[in-house]
């Protein structure tokens, strides 16, 4: 795989519209996301069964609690110049009106990302993603993750302020999690499967 990296900025960036280019041109494997984490682009390998089937069973979950203009996005790129991200988060509610605009979608558009942790990656999903997306202003980060030292935990995060988030509340897999308005959606862990 090759890398370029270029400093984070603001949309219309000519080093932040090469790595974009860079990104949209890569020629990955089938199934393989590529993202681009802190301005590199990064390739990571297709995600296992079980990673893909937590996705489902969340995806699943969250079409009885959205508004009907709200879409829930498996590839859908989401963009954050000002880290140097632009993530292929594991699901993203996003208002539909968002992807209309002939642009690319700004992190901050999407009420809710889900980020599944895969063992290779996990933790650009707990430090790196979850920085991005505070920064972006998202209200939501639902971190599930099944390599958390042992002991598989849902994390939900919120109230981003200065690119960090609060920890709203941390389950072990099995208990029940609860998504706040305006998802009001309680999800059962103990139906994610076990890496």
């Amino acid at each position: 795989m090759s890398a370029l990296a270029a400093e984070p900025g603001s949309p219309g960036n000519t080093d932040w519209d090469e790595l974009v280019r860079v990104w949209e041109e890569t020629d990955a494997p089938e199934g393989s996301k590529v993202e681009i984490i802190e301005g590199i682009v990064t390739v990571s390998p297709p995600p296992s069964e079980e990673h893909n089937d937590t996705a489902e069973l969340v995806q699943r979950r969250l079409y009885t609690a959205i508004p009907d203009d709200w879409g829930v996005y498996q590839t859908l790129g989401l963009a954050c110049p000002e880290t140097g991200g632009l993530f292929m988060p594991d699901l993203c509610v996003v208002p539909r009106a968002a992807l209309r605009r002939g642009t690319r979608v700004h992190a901050g558009e999407a009420e809710l990302v889900v980020e599944v942790t895969s063992k290779s990656n996990a933790n650009h999903d707990r430090i790196k993603k979850a920085h991005g997306y505070a920064v972006a202003g998202v209200p939501l980060y639902l971190l599930l993750d099944a390599w958390q030292s042992g002991r598989p935990t849902a994390t939900l995060y919120g109230e981003p302020r200065n690119g960090t988030y609060r920890v709203l509340d941390s389950v072990e897999y099995g208990e029940e999690l609860t998504l706040p308005e305006p998802f009001k959606l309680v999800l059962d862990t103990g139906i994610f499967p076990l890496s």
